[in-house]
């Protein structure tokens, strides 16, 4: 290899360990303040580098907010990555959902984009189109292999708004009596009422 491929391989890996740096900053950030909370600058300070980096790698902050969304390097579509719901038994149903998505919210923030997607939501219209897109196409499908397509679409976003309102309290309310449940505690408390929404 010559001095110059040397040095080109070496620019290569700053400049990758540079954007990484930016990502992990931003998702911390987004998680905790939401799209409008998260600024540029703040998001520079956290990596230590100069705010006109961020600027040069994403070119705007709804740019460096879809490359946070892009969990290992994907596309910024966010998986919910759920189960097969067809192999459930219908009376654990209500259990595995609630189970799933709590899993999914106990997760590291920096490495959840569900939860920076819901952060800013709560703020963002375009973040908040996002979430409704994302569970709409995902929720659906997922629930018509164990309920039939009828009931899956009826049911749907009755099911996806108590497992965000959930996630709302516990994790960016922080109301006492939900926060305070152990993850168990939690999951056992809140699967009747998501049994009665899936079995009207």
């Amino acid at each position: 290899m010559t001095v110059t491929e040397a040095d080109a391989a070496d620019a290569r890996t700053r400049s990758d360990r540079t954007r990484a740096a930016i990502l992990r900053a931003a998702r911390e950030l987004f998680a905790v303040r939401g799209y409008q909370g998260t600024t540029i600058r703040a998001v520079a300070a956290e990596a230590d580098i100069d705010p006109s980096m961020v600027m040069r790698y994403f070119g705007s902050k709804q740019g460096l907010f879809d490359a946070a969304l892009a969990i290992g390097g994907g596309a910024s579509e966010i998986d919910l990555r759920l189960p097969d719901l067809g192999s459930v038994p219908p009376e654990r149903l209500a259990e595995v959902l609630v189970g799933h998505f709590v899993e999914r919210w106990e997760g590291d923030p920096g490495d959840d984009a569900l939860l920076v997607l819901l952060r800013s939501a709560v703020t963002d219209e375009r973040a908040a189109a996002r979430m409704r897109e994302l569970f709409a196409a995902q929720v659906a499908p997922a629930l018509a292999a164990a309920l039939g397509p009828e009931r899956a679409a009826r049911c749907a976003g009755l099911v996806s708004a108590q497992l965000l309102g959930l996630a709302l309290t516990r994790y960016l309310l922080r109301l006492p009596a939900v926060a305070a449940l152990p993850a168990p505690a939690l999951v056992a408390a809140y699967t009747p009422a998501l049994s009665a929404t899936l079995n009207p």
